[in-house]
Parts: C-alpha cells; sequence; structure tokens
C-alpha cells in the first residue's frame, strides 16, 4: 500500500492540466500583486488627461511600475511547479524587497531619458526641426523599450552593479538578435492594447507580459549565469 502511495504523490500534480493549472494559478496571483504594488501610479495616470504637458508626469506615475514588474520577473521565475508548495504571493514580495533599489537606480534614468524624447515628440510642431528628427527620436525610444526590458530581467534575476546592468543590456541587445526581436513584438502587442483600450490594459495583463519576457530572454539568462557569474 505504502508503494502504491508513493507511486500516487509522484504522479500527482506532474501531468499537462496540473502543470496548466500551476501557471494560471502563478499569473494571477503574481498579477494581484503586480497591480498591488503599482496601485498608486495607476490611479495616478487614470486621472492624468492626453495633453502633452503631462509627459513629465506620466513619467512619475510610472515610477511604481518598474519595481513591480522586477518582482513579477522575479517570482515567475522562481514559482514552484509543485501544486502542494505553491507560494508565489511570497516570492514577489521577497523579490520586490531584494530588488527595489536595483531596480530604481535603472528605472528612473530610463525615465527620465523617455520623458525628454516624449517631450520633445509631444511638441515637434513647434520645435521647426527636421522630420527626420522625429523618426530618430522615435528609434531611440524603442532601443531605449528594448534596453530596459533586458536591464529589468538582468537587474531582477543577478545582482550586479547598475553600470555593468546597463552595458549587458546593451551588450545582449545584438547579442541575441531573436529575443531582441520577440521582446519588440511584446512591445507592439502592448502599444496596440493600449491604443485599442487604454495604458490600464497591458497592467492587466502583466503577469502575462512578465512570462513572455522571460521566456524571450532564456538565451540572455543563461549566458549571464555562465560567463558572468561565479
Amino acid at each position: 500500500m505504502s508503494e502504491v502511495t508513493t507511486e500516487t504523490g509522484r504522479r500527482f500534480g506532474e501531468g499537462p492540466l496540473s502543470r496548466a493549472a500551476t501557471l494560471v494559478y502563478n499569473l494571477l496571483v503574481v498579477e494581484g500583486m503586480f497591480l498591488l504594488a503599482s496601485a498608486p501610479g495607476l490611479l495616478a495616470l487614470t486621472l492624468l488627461g492626453g495633453d502633452a504637458s503631462n509627459v513629465p508626469l506620466v513619467a512619475a506615475c510610472a515610477l511604481p511600475l518598474g519595481p513591480a514588474l522586477s518582482a513579477a520577473l522575479y517570482a515567475l521565475r522562481h514559482r514552484s511547479r509543485d501544486m502542494t508548495d505553491l507560494h508565489p504571493a511570497a516570492a514577489y514580495w521577497r523579490g520586490y524587497k531584494a530588488n527595489v533599489r536595483g531596480v530604481l537606480k535603472v528605472w528612473v534614468p530610463w525615465l527620465a531619458g523617455l520623458a525628454v524624447i516624449g517631450t520633445n515628440l509631444a511638441n515637434f510642431a513647434v520645435a521647426g526641426v527636421p522630420g527626420w528628427w522625429a523618426a530618430l527620436l522615435v528609434l531611440v525610444a524603442v532601443a531605449a523599450l528594448l534596453w530596459v526590458a533586458n536591464a529589468l530581467v538582468i537587474t531582477s534575476l543577478f545582482e550586479f552593479r547598475a553600470v555593468d546592468v546597463a552595458r549587458l543590456a546593451s551588450y545582449f541587445l545584438m547579442r541575441h538578435p531573436k529575443a531582441t526581436l520577440g521582446n519588440a513584438s511584446l512591445l507592439v502587442v502592448a502599444g496596440g492594447l493600449t491604443a485599442v483600450g487604454t495604458e490600464l490594459v497591458p497592467a492587466l495583463l502583466a503577469s502575462a507580459f512578465a512570462a513572455a519576457l522571460l521566456w524571450n530572454s532564456r538565451p540572455m539568462i543563461a549566458e549571464v549565469r555562465e560567463r558572468f557569474t561565479a
């Protein structure tokens, strides 16, 4: 009887349906934690209008999103596959506390730079500069978004100085073009959802985006672990 019980216990939770249920549970809990951690910024965003002068305020409202997304990446990366041992909320807050300072060292300068670009684009008509300058600013903004995606993954899962995170994030943009292209696809989807709905729609799917970002970043994560950690 003990052998049967042992064999049954070993099989429990290992089927595809159980694995899918475990993943969905982790995503739902992590999504709830993300919304809770980023609530101040998201609520403030809903009160802002679409005026160009609000670009710096939008950047300020986005401050909580960096640590919140970083904690989601950490929790999903360290999620348990065992249905009898699921603690995604605990993993989320553990990742939040461990990474908040390091993430802000990357997130704040990035937000400031993006706010400058956004302000320039919003007031482009009165600037009197050539049209190609706007295209260049858009390209810089896209590159910055792809860069911060790499930086968030690295600083969420590893311990590096902010300057080293910045260098590694830049290095891996070209090192793994398929991953970069995959992250660009995520940006297109997030932008499309924002255009069709509101800026809150991507936030409601943050855990799914975080899971997809981790999936795309597998080659980078493996290389960072093998080449840049002891």
